[in-house]
Formats: C-alpha cells, structure tokens, sequence
C-alpha cells in the first residue's frame, strides 16, 4: 500500500468515528487502522442496533465532512493528559494504559472540528484531499474487544477506499466474481463439507464427496513420495505435555493450542497435536541410525489441532483441526543442496498437474530486532538463512525476503498464491530446522563411527487437505478435472428404453474404477443434462438409439459446447486413460 492511500484509508477511518458519533454520541470508540482493501472501526454503541440501512446515511454523512474540507490538527500530550482528553472513551483509555506499560511516554492525536481520536497517524491534511467517490462503507459485523472472546462484542463497520472510483469498480466487480467461486459456496452447492455447530466452529465434516477429493490428492501425493524415495509413518493425534516441553511448543506456540486434557487419575497431561514433526522426531530416534540411511524422508498426511481465534476462522481456509502434507527429512548438511532440489523439483511437478503455476517465493528470515520469537543463537540462524538463499539461487527460484515471518525454530521458504480477490496468502512451506535435532538429542553415526547432529528439513508441497482443497475450488469454480471429481462420469439415456445399454456401460467403467453414475430419473433428457452441469461433473456419456445401434457413446465434457461421438470400447479406454494421466485442472471462465 502506498504512502497516499495508507493516509486516505486512515483518514476515512478517522471521519467514519466522526460521523458515527453524530448519529451515535454515546458510542464508545475502539480501534480503527486502514486494511488491505479499505478500513474499519469498533464501536460500542451500548443497546443501541446499527441495522446495515444505516450505513448509507452514515456514508452521506462522510460525504458532508469531506465536502466542509476540515484540517486535521496533530499534536500529542503525556500520560495523564492522554487520559483526561479522552475522560468519556473507556476502550481509548485503556489503550493508553496499555501503551503506557509498553513504554510510551508521548501520546498522539488528531483532531477536525472538535472530534478528537488517539491516533498515530499519518492522515492527509484536509478532508477535501480524500476521494469521495472511491470509498463505500461495506459490511457491519461483530469483533471482540482486543480479539478476547472473553471482553465484549463491539460493533465493526467495514469500508473500502481507493484511489479512484474506477478502481473501487474494479474491487467490487472482483469481489462478485469471487463470491460465485467462493469455496465455501461450492462446498456447500457440491456437497462437499460441511460445519455444524454441534461438532464445533472450524470442525469440518468432510462428507462423500469431498472425501473422495482428499483421497484422489492423497494418492496422487503418495505416488510422488514414494519415487522420491520417503517412507510413511502414522502418529497419534495427542500427546503428554513433556513432549511438546521439548519441542518447545508449549512456550512458543501455547495460544495456538487447545486446552490440556488430563487423565482420569490426574497424573498426566494430554494435549492434541499441533504438529507432526516432534513424534516424526522420537520415530527417528527410536534406534541407532547410519550416514548410510541419510536423507531419512518421513511422510504423513497428519491430522493436527489449532485452537485459531474464533474471528479468524473461514471455511477450509482456516480451520481448528488439518491434515497436512507433512513430511520431514533427516540429513547432512553436506546433503542440503541436493535434497532442496529435490523438493522444489515436487513442488514444481505437484503445482504444474493442479495448474497451480502462479506464484511467489517468499524466503522468510528472523527480525532480528525481535530476539524473544525465535529460538537459538544469532549465529545458527545467518547461517541456516544463508543456506537457503543459496538453495534458492542454485534452484533459480526469483524469491523476495520477508523479515519476521521466520518460524521460531528456523527460516522457511514460502510459496505464496493469489486468491480471486489477489490477495496472497502462504500455501505451503519448505523449513530449515536447526534446533529441533538438539532438543532430541538427534544423532546418527559417521564413517568414523562418532556421532552427529542432523538438520531437518519440513515440508508441505500440498499444505492441507483444508488449504488445498479451498484453493482448487475456487480455481476451478469448482469444476474440478476427472482424476480428483467426485463423480467422474455420468450416464444420461435419452430416454426410460435404453436404460440396459446404459447399465452395461455403467458396469464397464466401474470394473475400470472409475466413480461413475447413472441418471434413471424420470426427469426429461435435458433437465439430466440441466443437473449434471450443476454438479459440474466432468463427462457426460450420452445414450440413444443411434449409440445404441451403432455400439457407441457420445461424451460431452462440462463447459465445452463441442461433442464426440466415440464407439464404447474406445470411450472407455480414452476416459481411463485420462484418469490415470491425471489431466491438468482448467480454471473456471
């Protein structure tokens, strides 16, 4: 975001509270920053609803403000100041306190026509500078105070702001786009998971069809690890405490797990498992291993458990409970560059059979002004950061750093994928572990027959089945290829008399293990044509008289207007053929 629709973004922040408070005066005012797309602001508006009518007379009011081109006065105050200026806005105070024991000692605000707010700034200089015909206020919804479901439900007003109104236009005609691919949408409409809330929020459900994708990918996923030589191994989904002490988990990664659960006896404490890589790590020392067994590849499609704040739960993006594609790799360092390659090589081969060609490598490093996040000497971490540009570049891989984003435990390489609405979201990792063989006292024995110390390297070319599964359908539009469909094939006789033609072909494909239905409704011929689109199934076999006749079938494929006419032997080769190829997904039109 650029310095000039940061200060708008903020700015319209700004006037939103104002002109709020003229409907509203006893509104109480939370946060309220610039996003990626616009801005926000909480409120506590006491008893009083804010029904999503009101948002147009909220935004002509914004409009006012703007027009009357008011300046905006900067100057700051001390702690007591700050809270006698803010005497009547207990959130704001609490901010201040809260900063305060931060270490502030100067306090910032803003003020335009006697509304005055805390607030860093920047903002433009005038209300007249901002384009009032490039911002929309959007959506209300609820956020707690702080993020804490255990402080109170404030009200949230979205908005979105840009530079022009065409690109405002063009926002919202992308967001339209978006919401008819939007995975959750497909799910439901395809069948293919669901929530509920007697299992819990971010539980998924993944039912017939959607576990048949999970399997289609995991199969394909397996395929690819075997002839890059890993073997599968299968963990628990809890474990004591004093495991993820020494994984250091516990410490750094307690608030994104769920609450311990105990024994009957009370003795020993449970909890579900966040990650896979510590009980991949007690497999790799449960005996004496050799340079000879190293790269050692350990993979699993692990089911693990985040306890992620309720606000940021979405559909299969984020979800409490994944399986991840998972794999770590025990190796020298001398091995380092050619096991990268290997990697990326899968990487590359998994992302061009999904179509997923499109995007960014991050390598994320530590920030170094931020010492307490990660685990570890200074001198480990430039070295395993140096490793992996290095790996980078041998790989030709046009990456970007991202200080801060390191995990605590060692830098990772990020590829980075664009949603429908662009924005870019991490898909899967490849990590350079420095410190978890020392926290198990990993070893193997060298030529010498002394011990040493491995590096691991974590790996997850197809993240979740969650992530992934997310991303595909909104790629596709949920017109998934015919190796990971659901139904792969549907038999639509033209009419009740060539019903027995169609079971025997029926029976064909599924002898060839092809997932295959036959549609004997009594629905006309071109609702069952109607219906299959909808489901969005890949093929379409259809049978009348001529096929009958003449021992044929003709396919039509979803989304293509062009028919072929193939005698049955033939069809059925080329529809096995393509399964066992596994043809690339086309994006959706």
């Amino acid at each position: 975001m650029d310095d000039r629709l940061y200060r708008i973004r903020h700015s319209l922040a700004h006037v939103l509270a104002q002109a709020v408070k003229k409907f509203y005066p006893q509104a109480q005012l939370g946060f309220g920053p610039p996003t990626e797309d616009g801005f926000y602001y909480d409120f506590d508006l006491g008893e009083a609803a804010l029904p999503a009518t009101q948002l147009k007379k909220i935004e002509r009011q914004m409009k006012k403000i703007i027009a009357q081109n008011q300046s905006f006065t900067h100057f700051e105050g001390d702690y007591e100041q700050a809270l006698a200026r803010l005497a009547h806005e207990p959130y704001k105070q609490e901010q201040v306190t809260a900063l305060k024991e931060e270490g502030t000692t100067v306090f910032s605000f803003y003020e335009n026509e006697h509304f005055l707010d805390l607030c860093a700034g920047p903002h433009v200089a005038k209300t007249s500078e901002l384009p009032a015909d490039a911002f929309k206020l959007d959506r209300i919804a609820g956020a707690y105070w702080r993020g804490d479901e255990q402080r109170r439900m404030l009200t949230r007003i979205y908005g979105l702001a840009f530079n022009s109104a065409a690109e405002l236009q063009d926002f919202l005609a992308q967001r339209t786009r978006a919401e008819q691919f939007d995975h959750k949408k497909l799910g439901r409409e395809l069948e293919i998971f669901t929530f509920d809330p007697q299992v819990g929020r971010g539980l998924p459900l993944w039912l017939p069809n959607g576990t048949v994708i999970r399997d289609a990918l995991e199969d394909y996923a397996k395929e690819i690890e075997f002839r890059h030589g890993y073997q599968r191994v299968t963990t628990p989904h809890i474990a004591k405490d004093e495991l993820y002490l020494r994984s250091k988990h516990l410490p750094a990664y307690r608030e994104s797990m769920f609450p311990p659960l105990r024994t009957a006896e009370g003795n020993e404490t449970f909890f579900l498992k966040p990650m896979n890589c510590p009980h991949h790590h007690l497999i790799f020392a449960f005996r004496k291993r050799s340079y000879r067994e190293l790269p050692l590849r350990l993979a699993e499609f692990g089911t693990c458990y985040r306890y992620e704040q309720s606000g940021e739960l979405s559909g299969l993006l984020r979800v409490r409970c994944l399986t991840i594609h998972d794999a770590h790799i025990y190796l020298r360092l001398s091995q380092l560059q050619e096991e990268f390659t290997n990697i990326i090589a899968m990487h590359r081969e998994l992302y061009q059979t999904l179509q997923l060609e499109k995007f960014r490598v991050r390598l994320s490093t530590a920030d170094v002004s931020k010492k307490d996040k990660y685990l570890g000497d200074q001198e480990t971490w430039v070295q395993a950061q140096q490793l992996l540009r290095e790996a980078c570049r041998a790989c030709q891989l046009d990456y970007f750093e991202g200080p801060g984003e390191a995990a605590f435990y060692g830098p990772k390489v990020d590829f980075q994928f664009k949603n429908l609405m662009g924005r870019e979201e991490t898909f899967s990792t490849i990590q350079l572990d420095f410190l978890s063989p020392l926290n198990f006292n990993l070893t193997f024995s060298n030529e010498q027959d002394k011990e040493e110390t491995p590096l691991v390297i974590h790996r997850a070319p197809l993240s979740s089945h969650e992530r992934l599964i997310s991303h595909l359908l909104e790629h596709c539009g949920g017109a998934l290829p015919l190796w990971c469909a659901p139904v792969q094939v549907m038999i639509v006789p033209v009419a009740a008399s060539f019903q027995d033609y169609a079971q025997t072909l029926r029976q064909r494909l599924r002898a060839k293990m092809l997932r295959v239905e036959l549609d004997s409704s009594n629905n006309s011929f071109a609702k069952k044509i109607k219906m299959a689109a909808l489901r969005k199934i890949p093929v379409q076999l259809i049978v009348g008289a001529h096929e009958v006749e003449a021992h044929t079938v003709t396919i039509r494929r979803h989304g293509v207007r062009a028919q072929q006419s193939l005698p049955q032997d033939e069809a059925v080769q080329l529809l096995v053929e393509e399964h066992a190829a596994r043809r690339r997904v086309q994006p959706a039109s």
